[in-house]
């Protein structure tokens, strides 16, 4: 998982077969998430993440590692892959604070991808409070306004699902 820059993605694909052939690696693979290597980390959240979408429940033993320090991280990558999986999992009442106010934070994130992810999953954990649908409803007018095609595109989808909701 080591080597290359910030858009390669080293040896990912095998680390993610070896997981999927031997789910006990799971653990060597969410450690990773604290490697001193920004890179390493950031790989293995993106993989971690990525599992989180088809199996959640293997990954869910894990789920700290989306709301520790990693979800203050600096590399807008990382934070990209946070804001992605936090949707993903049941939360405790305080694990679901944090949650939420890392997504409200995001909103307003520089990276247009962060900022579009974090409103996604914003909206989904928003069901059943007024304030919250609120807050969703002000940003997808903002993002509609934007003259950002990827965050315009984003606010279509959500205010698209939130109506059939």
């Amino acid at each position: 998982m080591t080597g290359g820059d910030r858009r390669s993605i080293a040896r990912a694909p095998q680390v993610l077969d070896m997981v999927l052939a031997d789910r006990s690696r799971l653990s060597e693979l969410a450690g990773l998430a604290a490697d001193d290597d920004w890179l390493v980390r950031q790989r293995a959240v993106d993989l971690l993440e990525k599992l989180a979408h088809h199996h959640s429940d293997w990954v869910a033993p894990y789920k700290a590692v989306f709301i520790g320090p990693l979800a203050d991280a600096e590399q807008w990558e990382i934070r990209l892959q946070v804001v992605r999986a936090l949707p993903l999992f049941v939360w405790t009442p305080a694990e679901k604070r944090r949650v939420l106010e890392i997504l409200r934070r995001d909103l307003d994130h520089p990276q247009t991808f962060v900022k579009a992810w974090a409103l996604d999953g914003y909206a989904t954990l928003a069901a059943g409070s007024a304030s919250r649908l609120e807050i969703v409803r002000a940003y997808l007018r903002r993002f509609e306004r934007s003259g950002s095609k990827a965050l315009a595109a984003r606010a279509r989808h959500i205010r698209a699902r939130l109506s059939r909701a």
